[in-house]
């Protein structure tokens, strides 16, 4: 028979290891997390079922995340809408242009609106629009962007509630379909999220 001290050693083995199963199945939930739901972003329009086969993204939207410092550093061309995360790879799929889009006015006020489900001290929010003669049916690229933003809201490094909207003058002279990238910086961390959202202006 085991020895009373024996078991005791074991048990106390075990129960250390509960934290550390803890802190494993956790990991990754506790920091900031968020993404566009006006205009919806293409992991938001996966979390609704709006659009299909999109893998893991359509049951975490807000973990669209990587290296901060766009449009000078940050996630590699071809992958901006995955923010260079192979696990969403399918957002940067563009589907041969056939994302949900909403239809916009070229030039009008627009209230963009974020969502977040771990809030976190913020830097700014800046947004990006394609070019001219974007073609939809193509990967994401820095060169298919107006890398000088339509609008910059700057946040000072508080933290925004968890659900944040504000107003924005969207670019004139569009029409057809396009994309607006947008870009949440974290304050206190070296990354930012980033979302993907197709649009059709009318």
């Amino acid at each position: 028979m085991l020895s009373k001290h024996f078991k005791r050693a074991v048990g106390v083995a075990l129960f250390g290891l509960i934290p550390v199963s803890l802190s494993l199945v956790t990991a990754g939930t506790a920091n900031a997390h968020g993404y566009t739901q006006s205009p919806a972003s293409r992991s938001y329009n996966c979390k609704l079922g709006v659009a299909q086969n999109c893998g893991p993204i359509q049951w975490e939207p807000q973990s669209v995340e990587g290296p901060k410092g766009f449009p000078s550093a940050g996630p590699a061309n071809g992958s901006l809408c995955s923010a260079g995360n192979a696990s969403f790879k399918q957002l940067d799929d563009p589907r041969g242009g056939t994302w949900p889009a909403p239809t916009l006015a070229s030039g009008s006020n627009y209230q963009f609106t974020w969502t977040f489900t771990a809030p976190h001290r913020t830097t700014k929010f800046h947004y990006y629009i394609t070019k001219n003669g974007y073609n939809p049916s193509q990967p994401l690229t820095r060169d298919s962007l107006e890398l000088t933003p339509f609008k910059t809201v700057d946040y000072g490094g508080q933290q925004p509630p968890t659900t944040y909207s504000h107003s924005a003058q969207l670019p004139s002279g569009k029409s057809g379909r396009h994309l607006i990238y947008a870009v949440w910086d974290v304050h206190d961390t070296a990354n930012a999220f980033y979302s993907c959202a197709d649009v059709n202006f009318g």
